[in-house]
Order: structure tokens, then sequence, then C-alpha cells
């Protein structure tokens, strides 16, 4: 097991998903469909215009989202996943019911059966 665990690639998964917006961000692109700035900006309120541009920024160059601008005045950009960081759906499903279990276990409502 230490073996596996030396060469285990969570890392690098952590540094792309990593980030109190990014699984936001990914869960309306995954599940919506194409989404302009404005847009992603309305549906976080909470998030400032800089670390979405920030968090977009990373993601695409990960290609998980994929940035598209169309040449117009004023200037349109559009996101959505590729196929690529489709594949993450499954593991940030998993994460949110992990997720979703720790707090109720936090709060003594549930326990982890051994």
């Amino acid at each position: 097991m230490d073996d596996q665990f030396e060469a285990c690639r969570v890392i690098p998964v952590l540094e792309i998903i990593t980030g109190k917006w990014k699984p936001i961000i990914l869960r309306h692109l995954i599940k919506g469909d194409i989404k302009r700035f404005s847009e992603l900006r309305s549906l976080i309120p909470e998030i400032t215009q800089r670390m979405l541009t920030l968090h977009l920024r990373e993601l695409e160059e990960q290609h998980i989202i994929q940035r598209v601008v169309y040449p117009q005045v004023p200037p349109k950009v559009e996101y959505s996943i590729t196929e690529h960081g489709r594949t993450l759906e499954p593991v940030l499903e998993v994460m949110n019911e992990w997720g979703n279990k720790h707090l109720l276990f936090m709060q003594g409502i549930e326990r982890v059966s051994e």
C-alpha cells in the first residue's frame, strides 16, 4: 500500500479542483450549459470578479474548461466544460457525498460503520 500511495496522483487532482469556488464553478458548467462570465458571476454572487477570473484561467490551463472569445463589441466570452473536464463529475459527486456524511458525523447524527 505504501508503494501505491507514493505513486498516488491525488495531489495533481487536488491542485486542479481545490479552492472554495472551483467545485461550484465546475458544478454549474457540468450541470448547465455554456455560460458567459456574467452568468457565472450571478450564479455565484459571493465570488469576486478577480477570483472568478483567476479560477477560470486555472481551469482553462488544465483543459478542464474551454473559453471561447467572440470578436465583437462588446466582447463576448463563453465558458463550457471540456470532455476531459466532464470526467471530473463522478469525482466531485463522491466528494460531495463524503462531505455531507462528514458533516453529519461531526454533528453526531451519523456514525461511520466499522
